[in-house]
């Protein structure tokens, strides 16, 4: 897992978003050297279709 300071973070917030979404990498935010937080993609379930009963009938 990679470190990234606050100004680096804040000037790639982008790019880390989409790497932890897109390749599943968490990475940490530090601070003086001082880890402050953890970045960490959420796992969503697959949407889930909704049971039309009844909408082919005549």
């Amino acid at each position: 897992m990679h470190a990234y300071s606050v100004h680096d973070a804040k000037t790639n917030l982008s790019r880390l978003i989409d790497e932890a979404v897109h390749a599943g990498k968490p990475f940490v935010i530090a601070k003086a050297g001082k880890p402050l937080v953890k970045v960490v993609p959420i796992d969503t379930p697959d949407p889930v279709r909704p049971i039309r009963i009844g909408f082919m009938k005549g």
